[in-house]
Order: structure tokens, then sequence, then C-alpha cells
């Protein structure tokens, strides 16, 4: 038995193949030969930029002695969990029921070579007994002696895991959602676990959660169309948007934000940076500049483009995956200052500003070093300092760039170099709209180009695909693939119509409902239909996730993207099958409203419909048009601009403009699957609009 890593596309599978354990990847031939040693599965599932999973690399797999424990009485799969989310999704829930803990990477866990059912697991384990845990060479061990044992006692086990298991999907139940009380519980759990000091919805360790902040912005928005207003639920938003953006979680040199951080304050982060964290902040941050202007909000937004388009996208225009957490060997080492380096770096009146703004006057905050943090407003650091603000702003610039200058002579972070689908959605739609919101049209041709590199390259005969690298495709694309870009075409469609976006969206939306639904109940596995077909997906059971994570759920962003195109094509089929998503999920919201803030979302739709407003004519004039009626953020109206070269359009607009009228700008406004007479007149519209 050899290591067979070395020929597969993950960087993160790369780093393991010169291990000494007999590392294998997930398919069916190493599942063969579990079966035919009778040997158990060590599982181990981790991620390129996963600090504890390098930790537990350099501890043990890398360690001669471990590794002939593991080849002498295991077979040992290797997992990449951004290639195979449903792998990891089936295994952290297994995780779950048999430790009654949380799970996390690098996750630990040993099946039954038959039946693929854990029997044992954890997340990190250290070479050498700590942190109350035990040697994993020891530990190793007493699993296989326990294996070869009682194997009746673990089938046993087995079975009773299995059958909690076949129950974790929410079980669809009769009956309509109680709607508005829903989302009130929703609004009012979340006040209850607000931090009032430091935002977020938590204590340490802290995760910007885009996904329960986003549905926090939307009910302050709906409740101030419809209801009687909701100002604190603005307040939660800004204040947790604000203290991240001057938290340690931002990079302050570089733009872009960490993981997350394991502190209230978010001054220390886990430091890897990934992309799905960034899209979606992007998008966040974007809606709240929508309301009004803010310098803190600008400058992340537009560093974090920067960030984006310099470090992370790959020649052909997607975005690579991720950044480490750690360089030579170290965690945060790229990231982090000494002091006597920063004052020989800046000059005399620089440092003074960067000491004032980051806290340098403070206790090292990271080990005996700085990991920039902004301690005060920057207001107040021009105030404390009698500075001009024009003063105080370019001495900040000017020491920022020499920061930056010097830190790119530093080793950096490993680059995960793979490009995922769904990741890339997120990003598409983040800058999509931020290029809107900002009048920055290369971010939008940026998210335009990494859209059509998926057309191109993961969609090959109707079959979009999760992963590419070096010019090949792996693995079926799974529910968040389908609906993360259909959700980020609608987006792109918003800021500038396309043709081919409307075209794949719908073809996106039928291969969605096609292979993913669950007819009989409703909602959508996170597999395909397609996917069961092949070994290597083999599957102790098939997830429909529903709450939120890191990642919206598949299931709520389906329901609110699918809502949103049936609406703009007139496709009913489309908002039944967001319907009877709802229905199938209304007992897991009603269980947990909280944590269903994506699914929310879709149920907001129903709630309150989206109005679509369509402007036809001369591109200048009707973008002017759309100008003059954007104000503020409101979440269920969507604005499109069709020009007459378009032949995909929705099905609805030749019958309601003539080929004699395309000199001017005309307008309707749909409700529902209902429009209004065209609309010639700008204050017409205008008046339509503010009613």
């Amino acid at each position: 038995m050899l290591n067979r890593l070395s020929s597969q596309s993950s960087p993160y599978l790369v780093q393991h193949a010169e291990n000494p354990v007999f590392w294998q990847p997930w398919d069916e031939e190493a599942l063969q030969l579990a079966r035919k040693e009778g040997k158990p599965i060590l599982l181990s599932i981790g991620y390129s930029s996963c600090h504890w999973c390098h930790v537990m690399a350099h501890e043990s797999f890398e360690d001669d002695a471990t590794a002939t424990v593991m080849n002498e009485h295991f077979v040992n799969i290797k997992v990449d969990r951004e290639e195979r989310p449903d792998l990891d999704k089936v295994y952290q829930s297994a995780h779950r029921l048999i430790t009654q803990q949380t799970g996390g990477w690098p996750l630990t866990m040993f099946l039954d070579p038959e039946t693929l059912v854990p029997f044992f697991g954890g997340t990190y384990f250290p070479k050498t007994p700590r942190y109350q845990l035990p040697g994993f060479a020891d530990l190793l061990l007493r699993i296989s002696t326990t294996f070869s044992e009682q194997r009746d006692q673990l089938d046993e086990q087995g079975g009773k895991i299995m059958a909690v298991m076949k129950r974790l999907n929410p079980a669809a139940s009769p009956g309509e959602l109680d709607d508005p009380e829903l989302l009130a519980r929703a609004r009012a759990a979340l006040g209850q676990n607000y931090d009032s000091r430091y935002g977020g919805f938590a204590q340490a360790p802290k995760f910007p959660m885009p996904s329960t902040v986003a549905f926090v912005l939307r009910h302050w928005s709906y409740a101030s169309q419809w209801r009687d207003g909701d100002r604190e639920a603005l307040g939660m938003v800004m204040t947790t948007l604000t203290q991240m953006a001057r938290g340690g979680i931002y990079d302050h040199v570089g733009g872009g934000f960490c993981r997350y951080s394991t502190d209230a304050r978010w001054m220390i982060p886990h430091f890897e940076k990934m992309l799905y964290d960034n899209g979606q902040l992007l998008s966040l941050y974007a809606d709240v500049l929508s309301i009004g202007p803010d310098a803190l909000f600008e400058g992340a937004v537009r560093e974090t483009a920067a960030w984006l388009l310099r470090e992370m996208r790959h020649p052909d225009g997607p975005f690579y995956a991720a950044l480490d957490a750690d360089s030579e060997g170290e965690e945060g080492r790229f990231y982090v200052w000494r002091r006597p380096e920063l004052k020989r770096l800046l000059t005399e009146d620089e440092y003074l500003v960067v000491e004032t703004l980051y806290g340098l006057d403070k206790p090292a905050n990271f080990e005996g070093k700085w990991n920039l943090h902004r301690h005060d407003s920057w207001r107040s650091v021009i105030a404390r300092l009698s500075l001009e603000a024009g003063q105080a702003n370019a001495l900040l610039a000017a020491a920022r760039t020499k920061l930056f200058d010097a830190r790119s002579e530093r080793d950096p972070p490993g680059l995960d170099d793979k490009i995922l689908t769904a990741w890339n959605a997120l990003a598409i739609k983040g800058l999509a709209k931020a290029g809107q919101v900002l009048a920055e049209p290369g971010w939008v041709d940026a998210a335009a180009r990494a859209a059509d590199f998926l057309r191109c390259e993961l969609l090959h005969e109707g079959q979009l695909w999760a992963t590419w690298k070096g010019g090949e495709v792996r693995h079926p694309g799974y529910l968040d693939d389908y609906a993360n870009l259909l959700d980020a075409l609608l987006a792109l469609l918003e800021v500038r119509w396309r043709d081919e976006d409307l075209d794949l969206a719908c073809t996106l939306a039928d291969s969605l409902l096609a292979a993913f639904e669950d007819r009989d109940e409703g909602g959508f596995y996170f597999t395909s239909n397609a996917s069961l077909q092949s070994l290597d997906h083999n599957l102790i059971y098939r997830p429909k996730p529903t709450l939120d994570d890191a990642l919206p759920p598949g299931n709520g962003t389906a329901v609110s993207a699918l809502a949103t195109l049936g609406h703009l094509t007139g496709r009913s089929a489309y908002i039944e099958a967001a319907d009877r998503a709802l229905a199938w999920a209304r007992r897991a919201m009603e269980h947990r409203p909280a944590g269903h803030c994506s699914l929310l979302g879709g149920l907001e739709a129903q709630v309150y419909p989206p109005q679509l407003v369509l402007l036809r004519g001369p591109e200048d004039d009707a973008l002017a048009w759309r100008a003059q009626i954007e104000s503020g953020y409101k979440p269920w109206r969507h604005i499109y601009v069709v020009p007459y070269s378009s032949t995909t359009t929705p099905d609805f607009l030749p019958r309601l403009v003539s080929l004699d009228e395309r000199q001017r700008v005309t307008a309707f406004v749909c409700q529902g699957l209902s429009c209004s007479l065209p609309i010639k007149d700008l204050s017409q519209l205008q008046g339509l609009l503010e009613n």
C-alpha cells in the first residue's frame, strides 16, 4: 500500500502526499481496500488553510512512529472538505451525535469498512496527552482493539446512529406558515443573543455570519416600509459591521476579512482568509452603503475588492479558494508586527498616527506582537492628535503603503488555488453589488468575467461541476453550486443585463429542480441524483441542509433565487418549488427560527412579494432613470435595465413595448405576477414607486 495523494487536484491533499501515512483519497479503490483487509477506516477531513489541520499534520501525520500505527491498523483516507462538502456534512453530523459536541477541523472519524458508519470520532488529537485529550498513537491502538474485540456492540451502536441520522432531515408538516409571527420570533431571538457592546450574535469565538446580519438588515427595511419600524435592528447591524471593520478580523494593511475572531472584541482572528466570507461580506457592506455613505465601510469594501482582484484572481477570471493562516510554520506570522519594525519603517508623524489608531501604546495582543486593531474611531484619533483631517488621512495612507510594501517582502501564506463554483458565485454577487453601489464598473466587469469562466469551464452538457483546477473539473455540482450561481446571476442581471446570464439562470433553475428537489416532501437535497450513481459519492445518508452556517444553506438560497427568477420570467414552476420547500422547512424554522435566517429570507418574499421594475430604452437614458428611482436599501425591489437588443427577455416584455417606441424609455412595474401598463414618464414612475 502506498500514499496515493500526489495525483490529486486538491492542494490540501497534495500537502499530505509526502506523509509516511499511506493516505488514500475517498474513492472506490480505497473503500474496497478497507473491506478486503477488514480494517476500520480512519477518515481525516480538513482544508488547506486550517491551522489546527497543520498542527495535527506536523505532530502526527509526519511522524514515522505514528504513521506506522496508522498504516498497520487502519485504511487512512484524507478528504478536502472544500471539494467534498457532502462527506463533511454527513460526518460532522455523525460527530455531533457520537460526541454530543460541536465539530470542526480537522475532523477525525473512525468508520466501519462495510457500512461506512462511524463508531468513534473527534477533531484535533495531540501527539502526546494534553488539553485533556489522549495521545493520538495510544488512542489508535485502543480503537483498533475495540474494533477487533467488540464488533457486535459496535454494529449495534452503528444501527442506532443510522436510525437517528435518517431522522436528521426535517420532516414535512401540514398547515400554513404563521409568516409574520415566525419572522418576529427570529428577530426577538437574535436580539436576545446580541452583544450590544461589540456586536455580533454570540460571545467568543465570533464568526461574521453574514446570513444572520443580512436578515436583521432586511427586517429593519421591511419594518420601516410596512410596520412600525425597528431602529434597534439597524443599530445591531451597524454596530456589528463597524466593530468587524475596526477589528483585527479585518486586514488593515491588505484588505479582506479573516475567518473568525477568537475573542469577543473581533481583535484576534484565525488568520485564514476564505473566498466565501469575503464575497458575502462585500454584498452585506454594499447593502448598508446603499442606505448612506460611511467612510469606514466604504474603505473596507474598496480594500477587500482590491485584495480579491490583486491576490485571489486566476488569470482567466475566477477566484481562488483561500489563503492559509500560517506562513513559515507560524499562525499569523505574515500579518503581525513588532513595534521596533514599525518605528523603523515609518516617519515619526506616521508612527504617531498608527500608534494612536491601532493601540501600539497598549500591551501586545498576539504572542508578543501586534495584530492591527482600531482601538478608537478615526474622528477621535484626529481630535486627540490635533490634526487636520486631510493631514491625518495623508499620514495614514502613507504609513499603510509602507507597511504593505514591507509585508510584501515576507513569505506569504499558502494559497489554495482551486476554483470552487459555489464560492466563486458568492464573490461574483459581492463584486457586482459593490460595483453598482460604489460606481466601480471594473468590479462588475470582473464579476461578469468570473461568471463567464464558470459557464465555459464548469458547465458541461447541462451538468455543473463543483471544482476546477488546471483545466480539469471534478465532482458533480452540489446544491450550493447551483443555488449560489443562480443567485449570483440574478444579482449580476440587476447591475448589467446580459441575455446569456438569464439563459444560464433558467438552465440552472431547471437542473436544480430536476436533480435536487424532493418532490415527495419538498426542499432540496445537498447531492444530486446523478451523484448517487457515482460510487465515490457513497453516503450513509443524503442531507437536506437548512441551518445557517459559514455559507448560507443551499435550501435558503434556492428558495429566494427561485422565487425571484419565477417573478422575473413569469414561470410559476419556480415559485411553486420555492413554496414547497418553505412548507417542508416549516417545522425546522418554527423550532429554531434564528438559525434559519437564509430560509426566512424566502419566507419574507412570500409575505412581501418582490417588486420588479423593468426599464427599456436607450441605455444611457434608461440608466439615468434607474439612478433617479434607486433610493436606499429596499430588498423587495429589483430594478432591471433590459436593452432593446435583448432577445432573451421576460416573456411579457415584447407584448408591452412596441417596436416603434424604442427611442424613449419605457418602464413597467410588476408586483408578484401582475404588471402595470407601460410607463413613459419618469415622474409618473417615481410617484407609483413612492406609493
